[in-house]
């Protein structure tokens, strides 16, 4: 499943880039062109723009969307979880929260120099990012990261949901 988010929710595109999700954020202001992006790559909407659920090709059912509820980021993630039925395992970190670009494997000595000694020192996996050259290892964010996840995995979303069919499931 890929996604685009718009400016609205933007903080779920490195939540769920974390999860594995490939997920524009999409930051201009013309809906018309995250539609068609959308719908040229196969992307579900996720907004809290009440006025893109009220498109035809929405409402339809030719293109996904779901509106966001909260404006919290926590609550909005549970949200995207309990509706898309996220397993939240199967990609995680593997995908640059920054660009959006799949990461690549790197070994110690293709890091030497570019991470900090104490990192080199105790890390022995690396992933790099080929586009923005990030590098992420698995450190105290990274557990950090993931169970924060957990809890998005194993949390509800609270409240009424609406689909993009315009129904609304509680729960």
């Amino acid at each position: 499943m890929k996604f685009i988010v718009d400016n609205n929710v933007g903080k779920l595109a490195r939540w769920l880039r974390m999860m594995g999700y490939d997920t524009l954020f999409f930051a201009g202001s013309d809906d018309s062109q995250m539609v068609a992006t959308a719908l040229a790559e196969n992307r579900v909407i996720l907004t809290r723009d009440t006025q893109i659920m009220k498109r035809g090709v929405v409402t339809s059912g030719r293109l996904k969307a779901v509106l966001i509820q909260s404006d919290e980021p926590e609550r909005q993630m549970r949200q995207v979880v309990a509706t898309l039925n996220l397993d939240g395992q199967s990609g995680l970190f593997t995908i640059c929260l920054e660009c959006n670009q799949s990461l690549e494997g790197r070994n110690k000595q293709q890091v030497q120099g570019l991470v900090p000694p104490y990192v080199f020192q105790t890390q022995s996996q690396y992933k790099q990012c080929p586009a923005c050259h990030r590098i992420y290892w698995k450190g105290t964010h990274w557990q950090a990261m993931t169970r924060q996840l957990e809890k998005f995995v194993t949390g509800s979303a609270g409240g009424n949901i609406e689909l993009s069919n315009g129904q609304q499931e509680a729960r």
